[in-house]
């Protein structure tokens, strides 16, 4: 058994998605050396939370074929919900302080943003794509694809037209002293950012490996036929895909409230970043969408470090580009099926 294992591991280290991120290791590690360890610091909180946005945006497509170009906007949702939560609850602290309440005011803003972020991708399926679904599964992935692009536009007007066009955004979550660590003081909301990406990927894993629900989903993105077959309400697991996918970009988004303040086109960054990891790791692929979201950050943090602020785009979307080129499926493809296998 444990030379099973061993071959398992050499197997997948001479792969290509075993190199990149034994590759991406070494690189962080003399990049830190070289320009400090804050390099490093930046990648894992950053990466922790764009694997969010990724994670959800792999769960559509590889259970629905919808290529979500509005979930950004949900990440926006998520910033919006968060800062209209959290910013009643300050304002009642500073007349009436409590311990008790100021510990988990944070905690129920991204949690209130979560709920707000996966009952807007509910109604989004309920009104939206079940109705495209029942008229026609012709060109699905691109008739959803501009279905996504019109409702990102709508949804950032609505933003403009009922909230404006300002800033709103937070100083901090949590107060307290920053925290030193590697010799970088680090902020206490960025650690915990990080902290609650991990407990929510590893409740997400946990979800959907040791769950009926969970399984059900998986079973769907294989064989929608063979899920009908065992008894699975289809029309059920694709809401709750929906409202799942939609839900972990707005925890994002609500999570890193202190870094990107909410406005009408906060999403884009996160929505481009995301593709960049969805692409990187093979299209569907929620599996290795942490170790994909932590390469691209890396990949942005030692752009900016190294080439300048300009190109923290450019120089992702030209590796991402050479992926699609010499390798399709992404460094660690997979066969994802869809619920429409088109």
């Amino acid at each position: 058994m444990a030379e099973s294992k061993t071959g398992a591991v050499f197997v997948w280290m001479k792969s290509a998605g075993g190199i990149t991120v034994t590759l991406s290791i070494l690189i962080a590690i003399i990049a830190g050396i070289d320009s400090g360890p804050y390099i490093i610091v930046n990648t894992i909180v950053t990466g922790g939370m764009l694997a969010l946005v990724a994670m959800g945006l792999a769960l559509i497509f590889g259970v629905m074929n919808i290529p979500m170009f509005a979930h950004g906007e949900f990440f926006m949702i998520g910033s919006l919900a968060a800062y209209y939560i959290f910013t009643p609850l300050t304002e009642y602290l500073n007349t009436s302080p409590n311990s008790l309440l100021a510990a988990i005011a944070p905690l129920i803003a991204i949690l209130g943003a979560m709920i707000v972020g996966a009952v807007a991708g509910l109604l989004c399926e309920l009104l939206i794509f079940s109705q495209l679904r029942k008229r026609s599964s012709e060109n699905w992935v691109m008739n959803s694809f501009l279905l996504t692009v019109g409702l990102s536009v709508v949804l950032i007007n609505a933003h403009q037209l009922l909230f404006g066009t300002e800033f709103k955004g937070i100083v901090r979550y949590w107060g307290g002293r920053p925290l030193e660590i590697m010799g970088v003081f680090v902020s206490r909301d960025r650690i915990l950012a990080f902290v609650l990406a991990m407990i929510v990927v590893g409740v997400f894993w946990l979800f959907m490996k040791y769950t009926n629900t969970g399984r059900a989903i998986r079973a769907v993105s294989q064989d929608q036929s063979g899920a009908l077959m065992v008894g699975i309400n289809i029309n059920g697991i694709l809401l709750l895909t929906m409202a799942l996918g939609c839900g972990l970009s707005a925890i994002a988004g609500a999570g890193l409230l202190f870094l990107y303040p909410s406005y009408p086109t906060v999403g884009l960054e996160p929505l481009y970043l995301a593709w960049f990891v969805v692409i990187l790791v093979g299209l569907g692929n929620t599996a290795f969408a942490l170790v994909g979201g932590f390469i691209v950050a890396l990949i942005k943090a030692l752009t900016v470090e190294y080439i300048g602020a300009g190109w923290d785009f450019v120089i992702p979307s030209l590796l991402i580009t050479i992926v699609l080129v010499f390798k399709p499926s992404g460094l660690f493809g997979s066969e994802v099926r869809g619920v429409l296998d088109l």
